[in-house]
């Protein structure tokens, strides 16, 4: 079963930290602006969005 493109977002206290850790998983930047804190990264279909102070929380 195909399920397709996955993607999440996930709310971090330190984006470059977080960018670096999912770097060696294997994501590359896709867009976003990490001086806005956030950023979008990619490993195939998965999609990761990672955002820095955005959301309550």
């Amino acid at each position: 079963m195909d399920l397709g493109a996955f993607s999440v977002s996930l709310s971090v206290r330190d984006i470059e930290a977080s960018r670096a850790f999912y770097e060696k998983l294997g994501f590359s930047a896709l867009g976003g602006d990490p001086a806005q804190n956030w950023l979008i990264l990619m490993n195939g279909d998965h999609v990761i969005g990672l955002f820095q102070g955005l959301f309550d929380v």
